[in-house]
């Protein structure tokens, strides 16, 4: 199924139908009697989230969703029925926002979550109920109200526990399909992943997380350049952030140079994303023996001088990878708000 993480969609509720004005017509009633009925009410529409979507691709080509009218008030106190609502299911992780002011209106991100976003409108009243004392034969009704319409964008973020983030060709997706249940394209060439892929990581019983791979990021990512930035928008609801680093295919110089554009990069597009815990992961160290592995990462780290904590694994081979997922999860225990999704 293809990703879509945008949609722009026009909802119209129904509206409500017009009040009946009818008299009886029957022997020994003076003059009828009033029995016009109400009119019913217009269809609502629904947003309701659904945790086995990922994709807002339905509504790519289907963009107006209009539910049906009341019906208008009959005869002999007939009520006139209410309009048909409409539920339109999306994502986990939804965002809906206004499009002509560009507020958000909600955020959905829990299962099963339902909203009303335009109220159909209400039915108007029949002559039967403006009978009284005084007025046995009430010639007037109210008619029926006009449905609310709105033009709002879909847009999706997944929700995820952690994040990769990298250079094509780091490793994220080999890292990703090793620890968890996620089906990620892997192959020797830059951009193999093309979209955010999502997967659980089992640690136990009891504790799970999930991660999401994220395309790789190139030099003026922030700019647009590349498929990675598109994506970032993806990493804003996580507690964690892996930098997948190759330590195989660099010089040290390049390593540090690559390790300072991702920074910049992320810094560039939110300073929001940059300011969430980073750790630095050094992928692929079965291509050396190990005195050397940990002399150049002592190189690195002393000379970036900053605190990230690091680890050295190597994704393909399953090296370093257990301490790494259960380093990831200690500290997820720790976060108040981890995100909790039903297991796919």
């Amino acid at each position: 199924m293809k990703f879509i993480d945008e949609a722009k969609i026009e909802l119209i509720a129904g509206n409500g139908g017009n009040g009946c004005i009818s008299f009886r017509r029957e022997k020994y009633i003076d003059k009828g009697g009033p029995d016009g009925g109400d009119g019913g009410d217009g269809g609502n529409i629904y947003l309701i989230t659904n945790n086995n979507l990922n994709t807002l691709i339905d509504y790519r080509y289907k963009r107006l969703f209009k539910a049906t009218n009341g019906e208008n008030g009959k005869s002999k106190n007939r009520y006139g029925k209410n309009g048909k609502d409409i539920y339109i299911t999306v994502p986990i992780g939804t965002k809906i926002i206004n499009y002509l002011n560009k507020k958000t209106l909600f955020n959905m991100e829990l299962n099963d979550q339902k909203i009303i976003l335009v109220k159909g409108g209400k039915g108007g009243i029949g002559n039967t109920r403006f009978k009284s004392p005084t007025n046995r034969t009430p010639r007037y009704r109210t008619m029926g109200k006009k449905g609310e319409s709105i033009i709002v964008k879909l847009e999706l973020i997944l929700l995820a526990d952690v994040a990769t983030l990298g250079k094509p060709n780091a490793g994220k997706s080999t890292l990703v399909s090793q620890i968890s249940n996620a089906k990620t394209k892997i192959d020797n060439y830059p951009f193999t992943t093309l979209i955010p892929k999502l997967g659980m990581v089992k640690i136990n019983q009891k504790n799970d997380f999930i991660i999401a791979d994220i395309p790789g990021l190139i030099k003026n990512a922030s700019k647009g350049v590349g498929l990675g930035i598109r994506f970032l928008k993806h990493i804003e609801k996580c507690k964690l952030i892996l930098h997948i680093i190759d330590i195989a295919n660099q010089n040290m110089k390049d390593i540090i140079k690559n390790i300072q554009m991702i920074e910049y990069e992320i810094k560039n597009y939110n300073n929001k994303i940059y300011k969430k815990p980073i750790w630095l992961i050094f992928n692929k160290i079965d291509y050396f023996k190990k005195n050397k592995i940990n002399n150049r990462t002592k190189k690195i780290i002393n000379f970036y001088k900053n605190n990230y904590k690091h680890y050295l694994i190597s994704a393909k081979y399953n090296i370093g990878i257990k301490k790494l997922c259960s380093d990831i999860s200690n500290f997820l225990k720790k976060t108040d708000n981890k995100i909790i999704r039903k297991q796919y």
